[in-house]
């Protein structure tokens, strides 16, 4: 590239001529493309998750030092990747985003080089990266340097991870070695019909396995966000997914060593919810939506889910209390009666984990009957994957509230932010039930013989599991011994969060001097 020595103005004219040629990446023709099947381009992209005109590019000149197998002809300024930084809703936040128009978006040594330049200031000033994929995967000319592209993005993720928030948008494909990058990041959004995810593509396993199986049906978002649990988020197409980039980051620090953003927040903390007194059925079998207790003590009522679609019988997201960050936790009674397995288990921990990292308090609503039975869970190594959860509550030392709204039965009245895992104030509400079993369950051990000869067994049995609850399933056993801190009225459950927040709020808490633990993976 020669720029010839002339004027003053000559060369500032040049120079906006060849700004002019990056920004239109692969051409016209490619953009046209690019639009009709449904896709932005990168630029497009990063405008509409950037503050308007805070958008500031680096490399824009970088080109491809390849040129051996046609690639001589295909030199395009800033290869197929744009990154450089801006604002989110004031905030400043890094980027890059993979241009499919330009040799379809595949990374090659200088691309690479590109994202990792981004992502090493990112880490230095203390700020997020959201890399959008869009990709064919490794530049096949390029051969290893592609390769080790790749490895030095790995390796910077797993380097930034909790120290700052690192969000992947998979707006494209995303195939073989490419998809470990957002599977390293904290959290993984998808557009429906565009993004696609896989180690290998539907030709390799056809080939090998003889299975037949489209790109969508293989990766798609409706895929890693029902079945796999990848992502965490999917949306129908790129402006409203962006949209909620920009959302989850308003919930977020910038970084590990600050305490996510305050909002004002006029309404009167103090208020109470009648509603939440009559969520909980009286029949301790009937189901009722966790989701309603959540916004009924959270601002607005407003909640981002995350992971909405996998796990459904486990709860997380974020939302605010008196215009603070807080993680919610909580089971699911609507599904699967709010049992654990190994989904949910993996699902709460990972939650309960990226929390911590980030300085936001968690609050866990409980409501569970324990741990999902069945060869199938005990197989696909249930203790394991459950042990995370322990694991995950006993080593965060953020701020840790827990409301048992109904009953938390056997080790899942443990693992659940029980007070024994380190958590910081436990309440129930007068609903609670904490025991080793259920009611049913307790009795049929305990009295089997007596209920077998009594004369009606089945009023026997009824007679036995009130007893059992009166005196032993109550909140107030284990409030009496400390276990829980209080039993609430569930209408002032905010004002009671609220408060605990406020109390917790210069929580100082550590850990054993270690290099770091060995959690049950």
């Amino acid at each position: 590239m020669v720029v010839e020595p002339t004027d003053h103005n000559a060369k500032l004219q040049k120079l906006d001529e060849m700004r002019d040629q990056s920004r239109l990446g692969g051409g016209e023709k490619r953009i046209a493309s690019q639009h009709e099947r449904g896709k932005l381009t990168a630029r497009e992209r990063i405008n509409l998750l950037m503050d308007e005109g805070t958008f500031e590019e680096l490399d824009p000149f970088v080109t491809h030092r390849a040129t051996d197998f046609g690639l001589g002809d295909q030199i395009t300024l800033g290869d197929s990747v744009v990154t450089g930084y801006g604002q989110v809703n004031g905030r400043q936040v890094f980027v890059y985003a993979q241009d499919f128009t330009v040799i379809g978006g595949t990374l090659s040594e200088v691309v690479g080089e590109k994202i990792c330049k981004v992502m090493d200031i990112a880490l230095k000033v203390g700020a997020p990266v959201v890399g959008i994929q869009d990709s064919g995967g490794a530049r096949i000319q390029e051969g290893v340097l592609s390769l080790a592209g790749y490895g030095d993005i790995f390796l910077r993720n797993s380097l930034s991870s909790g120290v700052i928030p690192q969000i992947s948008v998979i707006m494209g494909p995303c195939a073989g070695g490419a998809s470990y990058s957002p599977a390293l990041t904290d959290f993984v959004f998808m557009v429906q019909g565009t993004g696609q995810m896989f180690i290998t593509g539907p030709d390799v396993i056809r080939s090998v396995t003889g299975e037949e199986v489209t790109a969508e049906q293989l990766g798609g978002a409706d895929v890693h966000n029902t079945r796999s649990g990848v992502a965490h988020f999917m949306y129908p197409n790129d402006e409203e997914c962006l949209s909620q980039v920009r959302r989850l980051l308003d919930y977020l620090p910038s970084n590990n060593s600050e305490d996510p953003p305050v909002f004002d927040y006029d309404d009167d903390i103090s208020s109470v919810n009648e509603s939440l007194r009559t969520v909980v059925p009286d029949s301790a079998n009937q189901a009722y939506n966790m989701k309603d207790v959540i916004v009924g003590v959270v601002d607005s009522g407003d909640f981002l889910e995350v992971h909405e679609h996998f796990a459904p019988n486990m709860i997380v997201g974020f939302a605010r209390i008196g215009g603070k960050s807080v993680g919610i936790v909580a089971n699911q009674p609507a599904y699967m009666a709010g049992a654990l397995d190994i989904d949910a288990s993996n699902k709460a921990s990972r939650f309960v984990r990226l929390c911590d990292s980030f300085n936001v308090p968690v609050i866990t609503f409980v409501d569970t009957p324990g741990y999902m039975p069945g060869t199938q869970q005990e197989y696909g190594g249930i203790i394991r994957h459950g042990a995370k959860i322990i694991y995950a509550y006993s080593e965060a030392t953020v701020p840790k509230i827990t409301v048992l709204t109904r009953k938390a039965y056997g080790g899942a009245y443990i693992v659940m932010g029980s007070k024994h895992l380190r958590t910081d104030i436990n309440y129930s509400w007068p609903s609670g039930e904490i025991a080793v079993m259920g009611p049913e369950g307790a009795v049929n051990i305990i009295y089997r013989q007596q209920i077998q000869n009594a004369d009606n067994p089945d009023e026997e049995r009824a007679r036995l599991m009130k007893e059992y609850s009166e005196t032993l399933a109550n909140p107030y056993v284990s409030a009496a011994r400390g276990y829980l801190d209080d039993v609430i009225d569930p209408a002032t459950t905010r004002l009671k969060l609220a408060q605990s927040l406020e109390m917790l709020k210069d929580k100082r808490d550590s850990l054993p001097p270690k290099k770091h633990g060995n959690i049950p993976l």
